[in-house]
């Protein structure tokens, strides 16, 4: 038997989520499929962790145990001829047998896209919200950074959330403007980035976080307010949750490079 890590990305637009569930539909199912074609293995696999309906991914990590003899290097190719094209994975590595995708993550990273030009991107419209009226960018920066630390996320986790704590740790959050698709003499703000990475998330805590700062960059609230927001601990103190579109699972890191024996 062999451990292997893969990293997949994919375009959640018309997927369940990520993780198997009654109505079928989900990443994790076609990935299944798509080994048990390749290999003949009936197996189920472990990621990161899960994605809601609609969201997508740049480098979901999971990882399966298998007895099939295929070399590591030609996984990749292989199991894309068995997947839709909006799923592809792009790394294949043989890990320790102990090693678990979810369980040994360091840091998870999402990225929230908001097009805040005047009028919708037809050909990114799947990947970022449009918002536009105007934001203070540099008020949703200031309500951002009060989240940085490790705090009780109780206020911007799904009322449906059914983890025993949710204390987190947000490492770092940040926002990136990209102005290169502004139009002059436009009241166009550009496409706006934020990056929020932390050592696990809550159910659509992202998303509710980006719901109450779209609302401070609208100056319904102030930055400060953040603060007050967090400690809560009330999901009725905070905004609504964001369209699952905008979200996009952006990195997870991990300490294995030591432990590694294959990697294409």
């Amino acid at each position: 038997m062999r451990n292997l890590l893969m990293k997949v990305s994919y375009d959640g637009t018309d997927y369940n989520g990520f993780q198997t569930q009654p109505g079928g539909h989900t990443i994790q199912d076609y990935l299944e499929e798509a080994i048990r074609r390749l290999s003949g293995e009936q197996l189920k696999i472990t990621a990161s962790g899960r994605t809601d309906a609609g969201v997508h991914a740049r480098a979901q990590v999971f990882n399966f145990y298998t007895a099939s003899p295929i070399p590591v290097e030609r996984w990749c190719m292989a199991l894309n001829t068995w997947l839709p094209e909006d799923i592809v994975v792009s790394d294949a590595m043989e890990v320790p047998m102990e090693f678990h995708s979810r369980h040994a993550a360091k840091r998870k990273t999402y990225r929230f896209t908001i097009n805040a030009n005047q009028y919708p991107d037809l050909f990114n419209r799947r990947y970022q919200i449009h918002h536009h009226g105007k934001l203070d960018i540099a008020a949703m920066r200031q309500g951002l950074s009060h989240l940085i630390g490790t705090h009780d996320f109780t206020t911007f986790a799904s009322r449906k959330s059914t983890k025993p704590s949710h204390v987190r740790t947000i490492f770092d959050a940040w926002i990136e403007k990209d102005t290169s698709t502004c139009r002059p003499g436009t009241r166009d703000q550009g496409i706006i980035h934020t990056f929020i990475s932390g050592n696990g998330f809550l159910q659509h805590m992202v998303r509710i976080i980006m719901g109450t700062l779209i609302e401070v960059g609208e100056g319904k609230r102030q930055p400060d307010d953040m603060k007050v927001i967090l400690k809560a601990q009330n999901r009725a103190a905070a905004g609504p949750t964001a369209m699952g579109k905008g979200l996009m699972l952006w990195e997870v890191d991990y300490d294995i490079a030591s432990q590694e024996k294959h990697n294409d």
